[in-house]
């Protein structure tokens, strides 16, 4: 087993670490627009849900090198308090790649992938119609981690609309075969959700014994 203290390496390498490292992660497709209204669409794989009620949401934007640091997504949640994030599915993965380019502000990236804008009902940034999952999220908290190269601004959004394609939908479980969702690994790589296994939690003795873990017979 290898110690590595992360004062002793440069970010890069432990941004190298760390994304290797925290797999598979989910990927928050934020659309945002600035204060003029242009449009605006890029990927986040730091991303979680942090709250049920109220629903939250968080994803990080990384800081960058040069007179820019701060990305689109994060100016533009900050000038208008709103965003609104959208679950990728496989069949637009490589459209959703397109809108990881380091664009200036002034483009528009629905134009850029070709994905279609579906205006949202409560906040001004266009939901994803290809996404079969968006969220409608107002801004409640950045949190400002560092100001430094690869440093992060968290941003937590409560979601004020949830907007799920019907046929995902048993009740309030989400099928996961017709979701589709992809997630990020280290590098370029994706990775797949179609390979699954269940682990039921522990129960207390007296409430009867079940299995732990069984193999989810749909995987593949």
């Amino acid at each position: 087993m290898r110690t590595i203290d992360p004062a002793e390496h440069r970010p890069a390498d432990i941004y190298k670490l760390m994304i290797g490292a925290i797999v598979p992660r989910p990927i928050a497709f934020v659309s945002t627009v600035d204060a003029a209204g242009v449009r605006n669409l890029a990927p986040f794989s730091y991303f979680t849900g942090c709250s049920t009620n109220p629903p939250v949401v968080c994803f990080c934007a990384a800081v960058r090198s040069g007179p820019f640091p701060h990305k689109d997504t994060l100016r533009n949640v900050v000038a208008t308090g709103e965003f609104v994030v959208n679950i990728v599915s496989e069949d637009f993965g490589e459209r959703m790649n397109a809108c990881s380019l380091d664009a200036p502000p002034e483009v528009d990236e629905f134009a850029l992938s070709g994905l279609t804008p579906l205006a949202s009902d409560l906040v001004r940034p266009p939901r994803v119609a290809e996404s079969r999952i968006q969220m409608e999220c107002r801004l409640r908290q950045v949190v400002q981690v560092s100001d430094e190269p690869l440093g992060g601004s968290l941003v937590l959004g409560e979601v004020v609309r949830f907007h799920v394609q019907e046929d995902l939908l048993d009740g309030y479980k989400i099928d996961p075969d017709k979701l589709n969702a992809i997630g990020r690994m280290g590098g370029p790589t994706y990775v797949r959700t179609h390979d699954r296994f269940d682990m039921l939690r522990p129960v207390k003795p007296e409430e009867g014994a079940r299995p732990l873990s069984r193999l989810n017979s749909a995987s593949r």
